[in-house]
């Protein structure tokens, strides 16, 4: 299962459609739809919080959160 967590620096994904019921309701607000692309920017020295692009908005999330958002990797 792929999740925001599992993402490399500078690999994008995109929310899964699953995810709609997990995805807490403030980052719901803030743009991480289904369908959403996300890239990962950038992480914390201790891997928590990771700073992520979600449709041209940058967010940092918690690694906790972050591993119940299932995407789809894009094929490159």
């Amino acid at each position: 299962m792929n999740t925001i967590a599992t993402l490399r620096i500078g690999e994008i994904g995109y929310i899964s459609e699953e995810s709609l019921d997990v995805i807490p309701l403030k980052l719901l607000e803030m743009g991480c739809l289904p369908g959403a692309e996300v890239e990962l920017i950038q992480q914390a020295p201790l891997k928590d919080p990771i700073y992520i692009c979600v449709n041209g908005s940058h967010l940092a999330i918690r690694k906790e959160t972050a591993a119940i958002i299932q995407i789809l990797k894009s094929e490159i």
